[in-house]
C-alpha cells in the first residue's frame, strides 16, 4: 500500500495540508518531554496520522475510521491505529490511565455537543495522573470565513459541511469541566491569527 502523504484530511482543499501541519505543530509544542516517555493517543486523525507521524513518544496510537490496509501499513512504522466511528461509539477501547497524552486536532467541531462530554469523559478516564489532553478547534467567529474559503476551494466543503458546532474558549472550558477536567488545570489560547483555539488540560 502506498501512503498518500498529501491527503491529511478527507477533503481536497488547496491549503488543508498546510492547516493540518499548523495544528500538529501547535499540539507538539503543548506536549512536554515527560509525556513522551509514555503513550500518546490521537483521536480523529483520518487515514493519514500526520501528528503521530511527526511527533516522538514511546508509544503512538490513533483512532478513527481507517481501513485495515492503512492500519497494517502504519503498524510497520510503529504507529498503532484502531478503527472506530466516534459518532456511533464513543467508548475508547483502552484501559484506565493508559496514556500520558491524548490529542484531538480539529475534531471538536465534528462531534455533536451532547456526545462531546461523553467522549471527553472517556479521554479523562484513559489519561494517567499528570497526563495531558490537547485539542484544537476553529474559533467561534470563523464560520463565515470557513464558508468563504470553501467557496474558493481553499478548504473542503465536505469537511466544513460536517461541522456540528463552533466553540468559544469559555464553551470549550465548560465542556471539558463537564467531563471531569478541573478548571484550574485547563489552559486555552489562540493560534493562526486568532482563527483557531487550542486548549490543554492536565489530569
Amino acid at each position: 500500500m502506498v501512503v498518500d502523504t498529501d491527503r491529511v484530511t478527507r477533503g481536497h482543499g488547496l491549503i488543508e495540508g498546510f492547516l493540518a501541519k499548523q495544528r500538529a505543530r501547535m499540539a507538539d509544542k503543548l506536549i512536554s518531554p515527560a509525556h513522551r516517555d509514555g503513550h500518546i493517543l490521537d483521536i480523529g486523525h483520518v487515514a493519514f496520522p500526520l501528528f503521530l507521524s511527526q511527533t516522538q513518544a514511546r508509544g503512538r496510537h490513533g483512532l478513527d475510521r481507517i481501513s485495515e490496509e492503512a492500519a497494517i501499513e502504519w503498524a510497520k512504522r510503529g504507529i498503532h491505529l484502531v478503527y472506530q466511528d466516534l459518532e456511533q461509539n464513543w467508548h475508547l477501547p483502552y484501559p484506565d490511565a493508559y496514556f500520558s497524552a491524548v490529542t484531538m486536532l480539529a475534531v471538536f467541531e465534528h462531534i455533536a455537543s451532547h456526545r462531546l462530554v461523553e467522549l471527553l469523559t472517556e479521554v479523562h478516564r484513559v489519561l494517567q495522573p499528570g497526563g495531558i489532553y490537547v485539542m484544537t478547534t476553529p474559533a467561534a467567529w470563523t464560520g463565515w470565513l470557513l464558508a468563504l474559503m470553501a467557496r474558493l476551494r481553499l478548504v473542503s466543503h465536505d469537511e466544513i459541511d460536517e461541522h456540528k458546532g463552533s466553540y468559544s474558549q469559555r464553551e470549550i472550558r465548560a465542556t471539558m469541566e463537564a467531563a471531569g477536567f478541573q478548571p484550574g488545570r485547563i489552559r486555552t489560547g489562540y493560534f493562526e491569527v486568532f482563527a483557531n483555539n487550542w486548549a490543554a488540560a492536565r489530569v
